[in-house]
């Protein structure tokens, strides 16, 4: 199975649908599966006095508050619909992030998406989290900010809803469904786990891509990567460490005004990414030890064979004076050197010629 690429426009359509068209098609232009919008409503979401992060002060008007920011940004819920089968009709998949539990429904219910993706600062939000997994679709988790606990109790409350057992919920009864084996076969089934660092743009350093190994080792799921990163290296890593997904910002122009612009690729950018990573799912191969088709030739070129160093007469002794090692390799292997020591040769050889 093929590396799922999600091309994250977020709120970078700036509140104008004619730019969020753009997106999809700078996405599929690209080679990404899937494009992916955010989906809330401001109110839902933040309260008045709600604070922006840096990095959102720093690109928007820092007198206006978070929550003016995000009605700003607000995806109209009939845009969803239009957008959804523009994506139809081009090949692309269409995914949104929801951040409220009216989002929820829209998606899942009135705009029939089967895969939703939760952002990391909903991963401790533990009856949202039973919600999206009670409505049954695909489960995307992104972990930025939390730590393997944190993900394990989210681990555990989206197990117990898509195992759906008899009991109430609670955190003790998230933490048997997670052992449980219907707890472990409905996650298995149903939910990927992608590294995240968020912070906008994260640095590099900060990236810790070996994170996704352990994620993969510890729960046995699909695993992936949410890059915040500024560039393609991080992304490019994860690919190589065989991540499931990876999911990118991008942008027409990282000039545009808004939040989310300085910190994503732009299409050319993200078009080379997504090229890079296809090549590098080519080179991963399968994991087996053995000779690749292409080196079979190479075999006996490169390796050697036994020959007799001198002229031997036959019943000579084999000794280290007259038995080497030359190429080609298409004679007995040096590794039997040690076991012909101290033998007689069964007939004559010639200087050079292979035993």
């Amino acid at each position: 199975m093929s590396l799922y690429f999600i091309a994250e426009a977020g709120v970078n359509h700036n509140g104008e649908k004619e730019l969020a068209y753009k997106l999809i098609d700078a996405a599929g232009a690209a080679g990404a599966d899937a494009v992916k919008f955010q989906t809330f409503k401001a109110d839902a979401l933040a309260s008045f006095d709600a604070p922006k992060a840096k990095y959102q002060s720093d690109n928007t008007d820092a007198s206006e508050s978070q929550l003016e920011m995000l009605k700003r940004l607000e995806l109209p819920y009939d845009w969803h619909v239009e957008l959804r089968d523009y994506c139809q009709q081009h090949d692309i998949d269409f995914l949104s992030t929801p951040f409220d539990s009216g989002s929820l429904d829209f998606l899942v219910n009135k705009l029939g998406l089967e895969t939703i993706k939760v952002p990391s600062g909903e991963l401790t939000n533990g009856p949202f989290l039973l919600e999206i997994a009670q409505s049954g679709c695909q489960i995307i988790l992104s972990t930025g900010m939390s730590t393997l606990d944190e993900v394990t109790e989210a681990l555990g409350v989206l197990a117990f809803g898509l195992s759906k057992p008899k009991s109430n919920p609670s955190r003790d009864a998230f933490k048997q469904a997670l052992i449980s084996e219907e707890g472990k076969a409905a996650l298995l089934k149903n939910v990927t786990v992608l590294h995240c660092t968020s912070a906008y743009p994260a640095p590099l350093y900060d990236a810790n891509i070996l994170a996704i190994q352990t994620l993969r080792e510890t729960f046995g799921l699909k695993t992936g990567f949410s890059d915040h990163t500024n560039g393609m290296t991080a992304s490019l890593a994860a690919a190589a460490l065989g991540a499931d997904v990876i999911e990118k910002h991008f942008t027409l122009d990282r000039e545009l005004p808004g939040p989310d612009h300085k910190a994503s690729l732009n299409p050319i950018e993200l078009k080379s990414l997504i090229d890079n990573i296809r090549l590098i799912e080519t080179s991963l191969g399968d994991g087996v030890k053995a000779p690749r088709p292409s080196e079979i030739e190479t075999i006996n070129v490169a390796r050697k064979s036994l020959i007799a160093l001198s002229s031997i007469n036959a019943g000579d002794i084999l000794s280290s004076e007259n038995m080497g090692a030359k190429r080609p390799g298409d004679g007995i292997s040096p590794m039997e050197y040690w076991d012909k020591l101290e033998t007689p040769v069964p007939h004559g050889l010639q200087a050079e010629e292979k035993l």
